[in-house]
């Protein structure tokens, strides 16, 4: 439901990591199915992640960076059993949940390379998880058998483009540090999200000539685009 018109809900800050491991034909990507029963993204497929706490503050220490990074590894371990060091995880950019949802969040996305451990969900908010090529995981979606938000979308496409996990992690590490807010725009077949760099995102706009950087949500399938 949306919130009434003029009211927005301020956005809590969040983190999540991205879980990357090598396998023999190419990298997987670690995805975790939250309860159906949950208000905010209900049985969506996630990356481990979730607001920020008041205990990944330290006492005079005022770098949200590093607070987002002890809230991510956090949020792996409790969600995932997966234990990362806070220095391993490589930056990639802020999401922020569109103004008209009533449950907002301002997420700061990392990547990292997870170790052998084996992954146990909390059977709480986590009801399962499964490791997935990310062609394998886009496949999946395309299907209707997983249901992503645009985040886990975006990046699954763009480490698609991968094969190891060195060679995506150097990748990551030349991406700038975007700060992605959607503006969803109803077309026909679906919806679309614009973000800052695309020529539409002033006017809300479609059809307009210019630089590109959208997800098409569309019921035959979604596409990211990315040119500018």
């Amino acid at each position: 439901m949306a919130n009434p018109p003029g009211e927005i809900v301020a956005p809590q800050p969040a983190a999540s990591v991205v879980l990357l491991r090598d396998v023999e034909d190419g990298l997987e990507i670690l995805y975790l199915r939250r309860s159906p029963h949950l208000r905010f993204m209900g049985g969506y497929w996630v990356f481990p992640g979730g607001r920020i706490d008041p205990g990944d503050h330290q006492a005079g220490n005022r770098d949200a960076s590093g607070t987002a990074r002890r809230a991510a590894v956090r949020e792996a371990q409790e969600e995932a059993g997966v234990t990362l060091d806070p220095a391993s995880l490589h930056p990639i950019s802020q999401w922020t949940t569109p103004t008209a949802s009533p449950i907002r969040f301002a997420t700061s996305f990392f990547v990292a390379e997870a170790d052998d451990s084996p992954i146990q969900v909390d059977g709480v908010e986590i009801h399962a998880h499964q490791w997935h090529r990310p062609e394998e995981a886009l496949r999946a979606h395309r299907a209707g058998t997983v249901q992503f938000a645009n985040p886990t979308f975006v990046f699954t496409t763009r480490l698609a483009e991968h094969t190891t996990v060195r060679d995506a992690l150097a990748a990551v590490d030349t991406w700038p540090m975007e700060q992605m807010l959607g503006r969803i725009v109803p077309v026909e077949g679906g919806r679309v999200a614009l973000y800052t760099e695309d020529c539409g995102y002033a006017s809300r706009t479609v059809d307009c000539p210019g630089p590109r950087h959208r997800v098409w949500m569309l019921d035959a399938g979604w596409r990211y685009e990315r040119r500018f």
